[in-house]
């Protein structure tokens, strides 16, 4: 996301001007903007015009400037699409002031977002967004026979871009030549998806995960046709495969797979295994000395105010919450815990670890000494 121009005042009020640059922006201008907010920026509207001379009347579409009073955003994650609903407050020829309309976000799209309040979740989110560098995109193939799961993961997305599903003939006594020719097809539908959605200059690591040896034969099978195709970009990035074990063929086993000592030590600079292993360290915590790890927000909030969180996992869904009195209360969480030099981790809800922590109601802490006492005052209320 390109960052044009702020003007932000004392009491954190202001204006920032931004250009959308992929999907991946879309999603953070949905934890950006909320009820409440304004935004500007050139939509299409359809704007119907009467032949004076006909009587007859017509509808087209026409490009034009508004100002949303934001009443609702929402997010597609399949399809990457941000909708953004608002009453109008900018009146022109073709839009009254007051008139209802949904502006859709799209990419290199430039907008001005206004808010009463740029808070520090809010600031960071939006250095996180604008700093080109923190982007280290890796893909997971997660499959079992007949099935696979192409994912794309970001900083902050977990997404299936590709469902790929064929029918494989079980092997037989008589022979297993029907078996391999299915085999061979489904191998040969990974390999075009992989084409079609990875940039091998952008991506980090590529994963194959599968139970069994599915993984092992894919591989083979990639690095073969490479040479036999000459697909040279294929093989000059070989080294960045990894083979991993799932469970399934299913989005849900990327969890067991991003824990891999093999996948974790690849993608030891990454976002999203950095949320992992986080989220790792609470659970062994847990076991080994359950004094020191708590969640909830009544257990962080009592931790930080000892000044014992060493380190804080959030969700981001608890920041888009539509009470403002509830966004407060985590935000004031997040900066407290920064005071006392604590490690904040926002975690996304659209990552596997953002699910796990949603588990734990979305906020947990591993702590520096022991609060047994948190428990005993839950005892007594």
């Amino acid at each position: 996301m390109k960052l044009y121009g702020k003007e932000l005042e004392k009491d954190g009020g202001g204006t920032v001007h931004i250009e959308t640059e992929d999907t991946e922006d879309l999603w953070h201008l949905y934890n950006l903007i909320l009820p409440g907010d304004k935004m500007k920026c050139r939509t299409q509207r359809k704007v119907q015009s009467e032949n004076a001379a006909t009587g007859v009347t017509t509808s087209v579409k026409k490009v034009i400037t508004v100002i949303l009073d934001v009443q609702t955003v929402d997010f597609d994650t399949q399809v990457g699409q941000l909708r953004i609903k608002g009453t109008n407050t900018l009146e022109s020829e073709n839009i009254k002031m007051g008139a209802s309309h949904t502006a859709e976000i799209e990419v290199h799209m430039k907008l001005s977002i206004m808010k009463e309040c740029w808070d520090a979740v809010f600031l960071d989110r939006l250095q996180e967004c604008t700093d080109v560098s923190a982007k280290a995109d890796v893909a997971a193939v997660i499959m079992q026979e007949g099935i696979a799961h192409l994912c794309l993961v970001t900083p902050n997305m977990t997404i299936v871009k590709q469902r790929i599903e064929v029918n494989i003939p079980r092997k037989r006594k008589c022979g297993s030549s029907s078996h391999d020719k299915g085999l061979q097809r489904f191998y040969e539908q990974i390999l075009l998806a992989l084409e079609r959605n990875i940039r091998w200059d952008v991506v980090k690591a590529v994963i194959l995960a599968s139970p069994g040896f599915t993984k092992d034969q894919l591989f083979k099978y990639i690095m073969e046709e490479a040479v036999k195709r000459e697909m040279k970009e294929l093989q000059e990035h070989k080294a960045k495969f990894v083979l991993s074990r799932s469970s399934s063929g299913f989005k849900h086993s990327l969890k067991e797979v991003m824990v891999d000592p093999a996948v974790a030590s690849k993608l030891s600079d990454t976002k999203a295994a950095g949320e992992v292993k986080a989220l790792d360290n609470f659970y062994d915590m847990m076991n080994e000395d359950p004094d020191r790890a708590v969640y909830g927000p009544d257990h962080c909030i009592g931790a930080a105010e000892k000044d014992a969180i060493d380190v804080l996992m959030v969700t981001d869904s608890l920041f888009r919450s539509q009470s403002l009195t509830e966004r407060k209360k985590y935000v004031a969480l997040v900066e407290k815990v920064k005071e006392t030099n604590g490690d904040v981790k926002i975690f996304s809800s659209l990552h596997v670890s953002g699910e796990r922590l949603r588990l734990l109601t979305g906020v947990a802490a591993i702590l520096r000494f022991p609060c047994p006492e948190l428990d005993e005052d839950d005892e007594d209320d």
